[in-house]
């Protein structure tokens, strides 16, 4: 069975708290159960959500070491190390895995700061602006290639 690694970054375990006119009031665990729900026969889910940026990395690293490109996948919310992270996507691109990056709000309708992304160039697509179904379509996405 394919393992799909939903991976979060800074903050996002505050969704539900912090700001939800911007990112909804749905928290982590809710987004978790729904995913399960939706896809937990189809796929193996694993997820992990960190604040600091070398647990990230390792995560992917270790995702990477323990599997292939044929038996496993990331989705990837990197939080405000998507505009910081060098290091991030270093990691992610370097992993050979295929990556979706996704945003719950749209990173381009944001300050100027948030509207690159490190990131994204070390995935095969961005999702954002789609809240919780931003992740739902990356599982979606991942699971058919």
């Amino acid at each position: 069975m394919k393992t799909i690694a939903i991976l979060n970054g800074p903050n996002l375990d505050r969704l539900g708290k912090r700001e939800p006119e911007i990112y909804g009031r749905a928290t982590l665990a809710d987004i978790e159960a729904a995913l399960r729900a939706e896809f937990g026969d189809k796929v193996k889910l694993e997820f992990f959500q960190s604040n600091h940026e070398g647990a990230l990395i390792d995560r992917i690293n270790a995702l990477a070491d323990a599997n292939d490109a044929k038996s496993a996948a990331i989705v990837i919310n990197p939080g405000g190390f998507t505009h910081t992270s060098v290091a991030l996507r270093d990691s992610l691109a370097g992993s050979s895995l295929p990556v979706v990056e996704v945003h719950l709000s749209n990173i381009h309708r944001r300050e100027a700061f948030r509207q690159h992304s490190y990131s994204a160039g070390a995935a095969v697509g961005v999702i954002t602006g789609l809240g919780v179904e931003g992740y739902f379509a990356a599982v979606r996405y991942l699971l058919r290639s």
